[in-house]
């Protein structure tokens, strides 16, 4: 009845959002114009560019699996990292593929299911440092240029108030493990499995910090590949921004509309870029609601070969397909064994 309820809000919000932003006339028709004259050499650019960021966070995810040993043919890890990536856009909560993708994987390592579920543990939590990173520099730099107006000194804020969590996350992240804090934590002590989960992932990918700092540059490289495909999204539609402003714009749009309060993000995406890109670089509030819409237009093309992939995956054990729900419960009490032994 909870995800039930989660779902039915998300869908609710992301349903007005989009009525916000598109119900006005005269804006649609602008729409229609700026999509009749889009260049679509750009969207194509675009398509390139997201592909780069598949490639770095399938990169990624390979030298990670690496350190636990766990070595894929590479049909198979790219089958699951596509089955991952579309997912993850489409099931509640924003981390459905990586439930998908941490059983998937348990079922092609059965005897090193503990190492499988850290790596994908340790792949997101990786994606969230190169994040935080790249948006505190990116403010720091920038937080004149982007506090110009008081609708977008408000998204500023917060910003600041959710890189300021995540900051704040990763710090007792690495205090509770590097203390060894763990044994002290009540047993229902909220997100208690993850964070053993992660205080294990600290411990083994500490020893091999290099595979470690690959992993985070692959990072790193694929938030700004995505950056990127926003970029030419925007030049297709013929809205010049500069690099550079546009750039300072995107950790505010990325972490806000990552939020799980709408549907993949749609919605909340499109009104961002609204408030930001004509408050903060001029563009016609039109342009900038559909360099939201085309952008997430092309991560689905991206990442539809994930669905397609799925219909047709079988992992190498004689495993018969079996329901999300199903999966969900395997792997959350893998987690839960794994804490249990950890503390």
């Amino acid at each position: 009845m909870k995800k039930i309820l989660i779902t039915v809000f998300q869908v609710s919000v992301t349903v007005g959002v989009l009525y916000w932003v598109y119900h006005d006339p005269n804006r649609r028709a602008q729409m229609v114009e700026a999509i009749q004259n889009a260049q679509y050499r750009w969207v194509i650019m675009g398509i390139l560019a997201y592909m780069v960021v598949e490639i770095a966070a399938a990169f990624r995810w390979h030298v990670l699996l690496k350190v636990q040993k766990i070595h894929l043919s590479v049909p198979r890890l790219a089958g699951l990292f596509f089955i991952g990536m579309f997912y993850n856009q489409f099931l509640p909560g924003g981390t459905g593929g990586d439930i998908m993708k941490s059983y998937y994987l348990l079922k092609e390592t059965p005897t090193q299911k503990a190492g499988a579920l850290l790596a994908v543990v340790f792949d997101r939590f990786i994606g969230l440092v190169a994040l935080v990173a790249i948006t505190a520099t990116l403010i720091s730099l920038r937080y004149d240029f982007l506090s110009q107006k008081p609708e977008t000194r408000s998204l500023l804020w917060l910003l600041l108030f959710l890189l300021g969590s995540s900051i704040v996350f990763l710090l007792s992240t690495f205090i509770i493990s590097g203390f060894k804090l763990l044994h002290s934590l009540p047993a229902r002590f909220p997100g208690r499995d993850r964070l053993i989960e992660i205080s294990a992932a600290y411990h083994l990918y500490a020893r091999h910090w290099r595979a470690t700092l690959v992993a985070f540059v692959a990072s790193l490289v694929a938030h700004v590949a995505t950056f990127t495909t926003f970029l030419f999204a925007a030049y297709a539609l013929g809205a010049a921004v500069p690099i550079v402003n546009f750039f300072a714009v995107m950790p505010v749009e990325r972490t806000i509309s990552a939020l799980p309060i709408s549907f993949a993000g749609i919605g909340l995406r499109e009104k961002i870029l609204q408030i930001m890109l004509n408050g903060l670089c001029g563009v016609p509030e039109a342009k900038a609601i559909l360099i939201g819409s085309l952008s997430f237009l092309i991560i689905l093309v991206c990442c539809l070969p994930g669905a397609i992939v799925y219909l047709f995956y079988k992992p190498s054990g004689a495993v018969a397909r079996v329901r999300f729900g199903e999966m969900e419960h395997e792997v959350v009490t893998l987690e839960h064994e794994i804490g249990e032994t950890e503390s």
